[in-house]
């Protein structure tokens, strides 16, 4: 995986974002101080689980031959008694049975962005200068 690098950008919160060769931005909404040029920081991490779940949906859907044209997926989160809740939407386009529309739900519970989150997280921190 490329890293992901951060780095101040213009403005009073932006930040600089590169992966690689890939340079984007992130932010805040101005009633939270920024000037909301950029994806909120919990906006990319809806993101990442919106799309790790549709690219998962479409690499099980193409195994398995299923007529799965386009896997529409949204994600909200909210923070709720101190609690991140992510409430994900799944739209399935294609000619699909109840059975193969009930299995993508249990694989989109599978990509693994979803692991991530839901499984035990350790984040090291450590001081490079």
């Amino acid at each position: 995986m490329r890293k992901v690098i951060s780095q101040f950008g213009e403005g009073p919160l932006q930040q600089k974002l590169t992966s690689g060769d890939l340079h984007f931005l992130s932010d805040v909404y101005p009633a939270n101080g920024g000037n909301g040029i950029g994806s909120t920081p919990h906006e990319y991490l809806g993101a990442a689980l919106a799309a790790c779940t549709s690219m998962t949906l479409k690499m099980y859907a193409g195994r398995k031959l299923m007529d799965l044209r386009n896997a529409i997926v949204t994600v909200d989160i909210e923070r709720i008694n101190a609690v991140e809740t992510f409430t994900r939407e799944i739209q399935l386009e294609g000619d699909l049975s109840a059975e193969e529309k009930e299995r993508l739900i249990e694989i989109a519970n599978r990509c693994p962005i979803h692991k991530a989150l839901t499984g035990a997280i350790q984040i090291k921190t450590q001081l490079v200068n």
